[in-house]
């Protein structure tokens, strides 16, 4: 049986503030499993852990505990220079996280891969004047049918916005102040309060 695209195996990422009397000052907790390809909706408020959540799945942010497999192979093993042949963060305006390195890349595997199988998509900008919504939706969907996972965090402030998330997305997760709520597709997702809150005047 082979592995899942991604797995997210208990992960924490605790942050904490001072010097002796440390305070916690965030927690992010996560632990599901992708079996295979799909396009997956994520939403949150600002500082809700999106943004942390996808560092610690492409391996630029290291995890408290817990670890992440991507392909079977846990992503923070891999040399720093190739975990992009297995996920990949693409950031606002599609410039590419970089890794925050921890120890010498001649003690870890290399990736096995020549191009991700993860996508994350953070909160692209999407155009609405020259068809470019177009172009990156069909990216999306040629990624899927290749077999890859696609992540589209969106922060919506439109109507188009969910409309987009509607039609592309196979699934969802929601996050709040680092929990997460896994919905199978949108009619599921809008039945959470908490998202109906977030979403407000736009699903009126």
């Amino acid at each position: 049986m082979s592995a899942p695209v991604l797995h997210v195996n208990s992960i924490k990422k605790v942050y904490r503030r001072g010097v002796i009397d440390r305070q916690e000052t965030f927690r992010l907790e996560a632990d599901f499993e992708i079996p295979e390809s799909r396009i997956i909706g994520v939403m949150g408020p600002n500082g809700s852990g999106k943004t942390t959540l996808f560092e610690l799945i492409t391996g630029s942010n290291h995890p408290t505990e817990g670890s992440v497999l991507c392909m079977g192979r846990n992503i923070h093993n891999v040399r720093y220079k190739e975990r992009d042949r297995l996920a990949i963060h693409y950031h606002q305006s599609y410039q590419v996280r970089h890794f925050r390195k921890t120890k010498p890349a001649f003690m870890m595997e290399p990736a096995g891969r020549d191009y991700p199988m993860v996508h994350l998509f953070d909160e692209p900008q999407f155009n609405t004047q020259d068809g470019y919504i177009g172009f990156m939706l069909e990216f999306f969907h040629k990624l899927r049918n290749e077999g890859r996972l696609v992540f589209l965090c969106v922060h919506p402030n439109e109507r188009f916005h969910l409309e987009i998330l509607e039609e592309t997305c196979e699934q969802f997760i929601f996050v709040q102040k680092g929990a997460l709520i896994h919905a199978p597709d949108y009619r599921s997702l809008l039945e959470h309060e908490p998202a109906r809150a977030y979403l407000g005047d736009l699903i009126q």
